[in-house]
C-alpha cells in the first residue's frame, strides 16, 4: 500500500511540473518564425493570429503599435531573415521572454536598406491556450570597429 501512494504521489508530481512546465524553446521559436513570416509576406490575418492585437515594439524609430505595424508591413520589403542563437526564459507558466539573433534582408518603409544582423526579443503570453507576442524590439548590432 505505501509502494502505490509512493508511485500514486510521483505520478501527480511529475503530471503537474509537465503541465506546468509551459512550451519549450522549439514551440515558441516556431511562432516567433511565424510572426516574422507573415510579416515578410504581407499576410496581415496570419501575423494577427500570433501577435496580440495590444503589441507594443520599440525601436530605433519610436514605440509602435498593431496599426503601426500593419503599415509598415504594407510599405516596407523583408526578402529574407534567418534566426539563430534563440533562447527562451520565464517564471511564470503563462509569459515566456525569448532572445536571439536575427539575420535580415529588406527595406524600411522609406525604402532604406536595412539589411543586417540585430539582436532581438519578443515577450510571449499565453491568452487563453495561444501564444501570443505582446511585446518585441530589436536593434542593429554595431559594426566591428
Amino acid at each position: 500500500m505505501q509502494k502505490i501512494t509512493i508511485y500514486t504521489a510521483t505520478i501527480l508530481l511529475a503530471t503537474f511540473a509537465l503541465a506546468n512546465a509551459g512550451p519549450d524553446t522549439a514551440a515558441i521559436q516556431a511562432k516567433e518564425t511565424q510572426a516574422w513570416q507573415t510579416f515578410k509576406d504581407k499576410d496581415e490575418a496570419g501575423f494577427q493570429k500570433v501577435v496580440d492585437k495590444d503589441v507594443r515594439c520599440v525601436y530605433d524609430a519610436g514605440i509602435m503599435t498593431m496599426s503601426d505595424e500593419l503599415g509598415a508591413m504594407k510599405t516596407s520589403t523583408t526578402t529574407s531573415f534567418a534566426i539563430s542563437d534563440y533562447k527562451i526564459f520565464s517564471d511564470e507558466k503563462d509569459v515566456v521572454v525569448a532572445t536571439y539573433t536575427v539575420n535580415l534582408q529588406g527595406t524600411d518603409p522609406n525604402g532604406k536598406d536595412i539589411s543586417g544582423t540585430y539582436n532581438a526579443g519578443t515577450v510571449w503570453k499565453d491568452e487563453n491556450g495561444q501564444w501570443m507576442a505582446i511585446f518585441h524590439t530589436h536593434a542593429k548590432q554595431e559594426a566591428a570597429k
